[in-house]
């Protein structure tokens, strides 16, 4: 044989991602205690979106008048449902507003969107009679994390118009196969059939088109990484070269034959890093910024009429992905909107999930200032923010009045939530899981789950069905 027709050895980032996933066991007691954490935050994002009527439209079973028996049950509905089909529905419970957990590297994305698939998985094995514990879980979410966060690292998926749930379906795929019991040849053949899948456009995140797919787009990411995984259970074969065959294979096709890259080994740094939303429903780039404006609420509120111009100071990330100028047509745009968001926390000295409604929108104070806002990159906010031994994310905000006087310069480096102001946020966690939870959870039963969720050895060995039943509906 020539050596044109050799065939090439298999991909080695196919064969790295697979080892990991079947072969590492965490260790580090700090990595599950934070990924207990990310657990109740998620679920009770995912309570909170019941709240949503766009959220609610999209769940349940696809059709209404088939129903399914023997199928799983999650928190928050009653219809039993298949299992991909329950991923796709926590996944995008957990997702819809845009508060639950946070990545940020050279691609974005929320790697608690993986749980959808990850407790789906969870709870079709307990049906089968195979006991899965919250230890289990944790360890799933370790492993998601970490394959979805480090892949995000060094590979910008969003310059190519990519979406970042690209990275959910791979993260997804690959540790529910490994909970599913596949074999290592399954589970590699499950992760090049995510690869293969190509990656969802981003034009339902940016304006003209901004709209609720980006909302739910996590949770068809995770519901397909865990199609996958099952269908590789039944013998479906994979593609050893997916990423690097030439003209045809992901790399070329998609980045441009830009080759992927793992910037570090792979462990549990990313849920050791991992950043939470305690404070604000909004895109992560922004929060400090809004922090930094309801620092200047008090000085702002009674001079709205006098202000000249407003200085937002951020990142060249959020210059790309949340500088937003014009029309804002639905609550998708507006949380998405540098500007707007600002402008709200200017004006209420607070930012929550309704300003982005209509009737709060209406508000005519809000465009007032938005047209009174520039926003510019901070060259030392964007080294900051790519610094691996800062991971900052920087935001500013400054005030001019009409008489010449100006407000002072208000600037934050981390955000609420993030590693370096963890003990601060931890409070505000509890807290937001109980504001989360209060439509659909009384308040004893608030307690008892914080309470497990202080127990790490409790928490450990429960059954992930008993925990999951703890969060019904009342």
């Amino acid at each position: 044989m020539n050596s044109n027709s050799a065939v090439p050895p298999t991909d080695a980032l196919l064969t790295q991602l697979t080892d990991y996933a079947l072969d590492y066991t965490p260790t580090n007691v700090d990595a599950y205690q934070t990924a207990r954490y990310c657990l109740i935050d998620s679920l009770g994002c995912a309570l909170r979106s019941l709240d949503d009527t766009d959220c609610k439209r999209v769940l349940g079973p696809l059709l209404d008048d088939i129903t399914v028996s023997g199928g799983i049950r999650i928190p928050g509905l009653e219809q039993e449902l298949e299992p991909v089909q329950a991923a796709f529905n926590l996944g995008s419970m957990i997702r819809w507003l845009d508060f639950n957990d946070t990545w940020l590297a050279a691609e974005w994305g929320h790697p608690s969107d993986n749980l959808g698939g990850i407790l789906a998985a969870a709870l079709l094995m307990e049906n089968r009679q195979t006991r899965v514990s919250l230890h289990d879980v944790l360890t799933a979410m370790i492993k998601a994390y970490e394959i979805q966060g480090s892949l995000a690292l060094d590979n910008s998926f969003n310059q190519f118009g990519l979406d970042h749930v690209i990275l959910v379906r791979v993260a997804t795929t690959l540790v529910t196969s490994v909970m599913l019991g596949a074999s290592r040849q399954q589970v590699f053949n499950a992760l090049s059939n995510a690869w293969v899948d190509g990656g969802s456009l981003r034009c339902y995140r940016h304006a003209p088109d901004t709209g609720t797919r980006k909302s739910w787009a996590a949770g068809d990411a995770t519901a397909r990484g865990l199609w996958l995984a099952l269908l590789a259970l039944r013998g479906e074969m994979g593609y050893p070269h997916t990423l690097s065959t030439p003209g045809w294979g992901f790399q070329d096709s998609l980045l441009h034959g830009q080759q992927l890259t793992l910037a570090q080994p792979l462990g549990c740094y990313v849920m050791q890093n991992i950043l939470f939303k305690v404070a604000f429903p909004a895109e992560f780039h922004a929060q400090t910024a809004i922090e930094a404006a309801i620092q200047l609420h008090d000085v702002v509120r009674e001079h709205c009429d006098d202000i000249k111009r407003i200085v937002i100071e951020t990142q060249q990330a959020g210059m790309r992905i949340i500088n937003k100028t014009g029309t804002l047509n639905n609550p998708a745009d507006r949380d998405h909107c540098l500007q707007y968001m600002v402008a709200i926390a200017l004006l209420h000295g607070n930012l929550t999930s309704e300003d982005y409604h209509d009737s709060r929108a209406a508000d005519p104070r809000i465009d007032c200032l938005r047209g009174c806002i520039e926003v510019i990159e901070n060259p030392g906010f964007t080294l900051a923010y790519h610094d691996p031994s800062r991971r900052a994310i920087p935001g500013a905000v400054q005030v001019f009045f009409g008489d010449g006087s100006q407000s002072e310069r208000i600037a934050v480096e981390y955000p609420l939530g993030h590693r370096q102001r963890r003990n601060e946020a931890l409070p505000l966690l509890y807290k937001k899981f109980r504001d989360n939870t209060k439509n659909h959870l009384d308040k004893d039963r608030c307690d008892q789950i914080l309470a497990l969720l202080d127990d790490s050895e409790r928490f450990g060995t429960m059954p992930v069905g008993d925990f999951l039943r703890m969060l019904r509906n009342r």
